[in-house]
């Protein structure tokens, strides 16, 4: 796909590192100028070596005072917008809803939920302005399948596809796509840390719960960063110009999460 998105601009939320990392790399070597931003300030320094220190910005996506000066740092260096990943994320708390605080409940669905909410919004002035684009939101598949002990994650999940499908139905009339992406195990130090804090929480060594997770899936192994990617650059390339509004899978057909 290398040129096929040549001149597009881009923005990757938490895009210096991880996934994010990966989105960007990917969409670049396919032509497109791309800006990201992030809290990690190690990463963005890198991104910022690498790819120019205009590209690369602070921001806390589920900060509003934060993404409006993002968003301006995009209209002031790409001079406008075709391509949104809401990428960022985190993990939240493992923990049965009984002993989850409601601290943890609300940050975990701001920086998931409210963060998409906020970037999208921003963006789509500048979309329709540019005359069409894309938005690719990232859900997970604990938006697709019940997550125990991950209450907060998964209904942040499960709220991008509802926040996608109405973006869709809002946005088509304007030529801008929205699609969300529902990675399954994504093989990374974030997967693993979060498989690691489950096995504790179940009393098994982390090499089981590896074991069990597999079973669980028809292709038996996980996913990498990217084959996201990939998916990523085609729908927001022309390859993907009819398809919107859908919530699509990369997770080696995962069946649960039990």
């Amino acid at each position: 796909m290398s040129g096929s998105l040549h001149g597009r601009r881009a923005l990757v939320t938490a895009g210096a590192a991880g996934i994010g990392r990966v989105i960007a790399q990917q969409l670049i070597d396919a032509g497109a100028r791309c800006m990201v931003c992030d809290v990690d300030e190690a990463a963005l320094a890198d991104y910022a070596a690498t790819f120019g220190k205009d590209l690369a910005v602070r921001a806390d996506v589920a900060n509003e005072a934060q993404v409006d000066a993002l968003f301006g740092a995009v209209e002031k260096q790409l001079g406008g917008l075709d391509i949104l990943i809401n990428n960022a994320g985190i993990s939240g708390p493992t923990l049965p809803v009984e002993e989850l605080s409601l601290a943890d409940w609300q940050r975990t669905l701001a920086v998931n939920l409210d963060g998409h909410f906020l970037c999208s919004r921003r963006a789509i002035p500048l979309l329709r302005a540019a005359g069409g684009g894309s938005i690719v939101n990232m859900s997970s598949i604990g938006g697709r399948l019940g997550y125990p002990k991950r209450a907060a994650y998964a209904a942040a999940k499960w709220g991008i596809i509802g926040f996608t499908k109405t973006l869709s139905i809002e946005l088509g009339r304007f030529g801008i796509r929205v699609n969300a992406i529902q990675p399954g195990m994504v093989e990374g130090p974030r997967v693993e840390r979060v498989m690691r804090e489950k096995a504790a929480s179940a009393g098994i060594t982390y090499e089981e719960l590896q074991r069990r997770a597999a079973k669980n899936i028809s292709l038996r192994h996980g996913v990498t960063a990217a084959d996201i990617a990939a998916l990523v650059v085609f729908l927001v390339g022309d390859g993907g110009k009819n398809i919107s509004g859908q919530a699509i899978p990369v997770d080696g057909d995962q069946t649960s999460l039990g």
